[in-house]
């Protein structure tokens, strides 16, 4: 039973070790994280959602224009 406590500590203890070591930019020799971006706030990124061909103005207004003939009558 002590064995299975004193294993226990000792996972522990390495975990909290390899936590520190990664906090503090990992060990000496090894490749330095790539540091993020900061992502714009929500109000200045663009919504992405899917826009339906009858919400796309450039959309209609080229049907419109297939739609009319060389003298300007809708057909």
């Amino acid at each position: 039973m002590v064995f299975l406590v004193m294993m226990l500590i000792a996972v522990a203890v390495v975990v909290l070790v390899m936590r520190a070591a990664g906090a503090q930019g990992g060990a000496p020799g090894s490749a330095p994280r790539p540091v993020r971006q900061p992502r714009p706030p929500r109000a200045q990124r663009r919504p992405v959602r899917p826009m339906a061909p009858d919400d796309d103005p450039e959309f209609i207004r080229e049907l419109e224009r297939r739609t009319r003939r060389d003298d300007g009558s809708p057909a």
